[in-house]
């Protein structure tokens, strides 16, 4: 889970890289899921990126399992 404690300006979570919680970026894309150009316009979803400002390592996860 992600904190705003002993943050300087950002979010701390846990990296399973460095195994530790470090200061992360976070944000959230639409991506398209479908590689059919006619459904294409239906199928975006959020996705939460996070990436750890010490490692590099990104991360993301679909918002939406419907």
């Amino acid at each position: 889970m992600a904190t705003t404690d002993d943050s300087v300006n950002g979010l701390t979570e846990y990296c399973d890289d460095c195994d530790l919680q470090t200061l992360h970026e976070v944000s959230v894309q639409i991506r398209t899921e479908s590689v059919k150009q006619e459904n294409a316009q239906f199928s975006r979803e959020p996705y939460r990126v996070s990436e750890c400002q010490r490692c590099g390592n990104r991360t993301s996860q679909r918002m939406n399992n419907a």
